[in-house]
Order: C-alpha cells, then structure tokens, then sequence
C-alpha cells in the first residue's frame, strides 16, 4: 500500500524528536498532527514547560494541531486523533502506544529507535550500547506492535562508536542520523518501496539478545572493585545524564557524593587496593582499580558545578593516598 504524500502524524516529546519533524516539514510532507507531552509546572517558580517539540512548533509558528493526552486511551483523544484522519504515524522518543492509537493508520505506525534492532529493545539504548563497551549501533526503524520495540523492521543505518565518545556526543549523532532515516522511511513508503521484515532476520546466528532497560539510581554507582575498562565505559555511558557517582571518603571522616563524568584508564599492576585515590593536589587525581589506575578528568560534587579535576583539587584540597571513592 502506498500514498504519494500521506496523512502524518507525528509523535514524540524531547529533542531528539525534533530533528525528524523538522526534516518532514523542509521536505514538504503532509503533517496534520503532533502528539506530545502535556505541559508541566516545572522550576522554582512552578512555571509552565512545554516539550522540545512544542517549543519547536510555536518558534516555527508552524498552524500544525497539537494534541496533548495525558491519557492515551481517553475517548475524547482517540476522537481528536481519529479526526485528524491520519495515514500514516510517526513515532520519536514518546510513550507506549495502545493498539487503539497504533492501529489507526492504513499505512501503520513506525517508530525510531537507536539501535540496531532487535538489540537493545528498551528505554535507554544509547546508554547501554556504551555502558557493554559496543563498537558499532545505530538507528532502526521499524512497525510497532503490541509489544516493545519487538515490531517488523523497516529500514536501519549503522555506525561505529569512538573510541572515547559519550552517551551525550552518541545521542546527538544519532539524532541527525535518525532523522535522516524517518524521512527515507516516509519516502520509501509514500512509494510502496518498503517491505517490513521480522526482527527475527536481523539477529546474527548464535548471538543473544541485548537489552536497553530503563536506569535508575542504583544502575549509576561506581563499583571499584570492578576492571578499569568497565568502569571507564559506565562512566561515558552515563555522561552527561543521569551521570555516574561515587562516594568521596576523606581522611577527615566526611563523606560526600561525587559524580564524575570524564576518565581514562591505563592498564598497570595495581599498587593500591580500589577506590585509593593519587593525587598531586593540582593537576591529576588518579583512582586506583583492580587492574590499573583511572585517570579523572570531569568531576561534580553534589551541590556544585561540574568541574575540570584542576578546578576541583584547587577548591578541594586533598592528601596524596589518605582518601579514596567508595
């Protein structure tokens, strides 16, 4: 089935939403809707925020419908949407779809995700790409279904991980990746170019799946005990958010919670037990692992900024080899 500029709508909230729209609306294609979050009290002074994208739309002044559900399968929303008459949806970095909403099109409904499908189906794909010390992702579309991220692929583009790259850096990349590939998705689409093929085709013989579940709090603390390659790849896997942390022990007997989010690891035999920290108390804080030495490089203390370890340690004096991370 194909429909040379269909009906769209558009789903999706934060930033990495806004690339993809912005994309369909350059190229001329018909979007007659956008579902995003509702607006929420935010801030000291409990103002009002709305979404990445519809802060997008009214910077635009884009007259495109925005609809707002708090629930997705009130009545009144499914009416609204059914209204819209679309052909096609689209769906970025936004919530579960009930089959009442998904179901809707006659050209169905795909969604972007950042991965190489089926691995890492979950929340937080990016991060745990970085977090196993992946070389390779990328970006999938692909049919949503009645389960999660488990719906027939449609298109997909890989592309290596640095060395040294972010969660943040890999978030951006594949956020103008990603848009790239929902505009060629509707293209090949509005042509009756594309066949959807069962995720099942796409998982390497003998491989294992990969999952990408939601982080939270107890995801994020530093084990020293662990080997420096991991704890260098948790590290930029939380950087910048939620961020990995530590617990900052001085020989003063005060504790404080630190997030840090640049290291480097050298591999060396170690010579103190984990979590010891060598310092000169100006330029370099060196952590030691069970199989070498982490070099810190960005550092937080709860209630400060993000600092450059130089700012840190002149602010934070520290004794060579009489504090440590735990």
């Amino acid at each position: 089935m194909s429909k040379q500029n269909p009906r769209i709508v558009y789903m999706g909230s934060p930033g990495f939403a806004v690339r993809p729209l912005q994309l369909l609306l350059e190229s001329g294609f018909n979007v007659v809707g956008v579902i995003t979050a509702p607006d929420r009290p935010a801030g000291r002074g409990k103002n009002m925020r709305y979404s990445a994208i519809k802060e997008f739309l009214l910077q635009e002044e884009q007259k495109i419908p925005i609809l707002q559900p708090e629930k997705l399968k009130a009545q009144s929303f499914l009416d609204e949407l059914s209204a819209l008459e679309p052909e096609l949806q689209i769906v970025v970095a936004f919530r579960m779809l009930p089959e009442a909403v998904w179901s809707i099109p006659a050209l169905g409904t795909f969604n972007l995700h950042a991965s190489l499908l089926p691995q890492y189906r979950g929340a937080a794909p990016i991060n745990h790409a970085l977090i196993n010390g992946e070389n390779e992702t990328g970006v999938t579309t692909f049919l949503i279904d009645d389960q999660i991220d488990t719906g027939n692929i449609l298109l997909q583009e890989r592309t290596e991980i640095g060395a040294q790259e972010t969660a943040g850096e890999l978030h951006d990349r594949l956020m103008h990746m990603g848009a790239g590939l929902v505009l060629e998705t509707v293209r090949q689409i509005s042509r009756g170019e594309l066949k959807a093929k069962s995720q099942e085709l796409f998982l390497e013989p003998g491989s294992s799946l990969k999952r990408a579940p939601k982080i939270f709090k107890e995801d994020c603390h530093i084990d020293w005990n662990r080997p420096g390659q991991m704890l260098f790849n948790l590290i930029r896997g939380l950087n910048p958010y939620p961020g990995a942390y530590t617990y900052l022990e001085r020989d003063t007997g005060q504790s404080l919670v630190c997030k840090i989010f640049k290291a480097t690891f050298e591999s060396a035999p170690r010579t103190d037990a984990p979590g010891i920290i060598a310092t000169d108390g100006k330029n370099t804080m060196k952590v030691a692992v069970k199989d070498g030495i982490l070099h810190i490089h960005s550092i937080q203390q709860e209630g400060k900024r993000k600092m450059e370890i130089q700012d840190f340690l002149a602010g934070f004096k520290l004794r060579n080899g009489e504090s440590r991370f735990s």
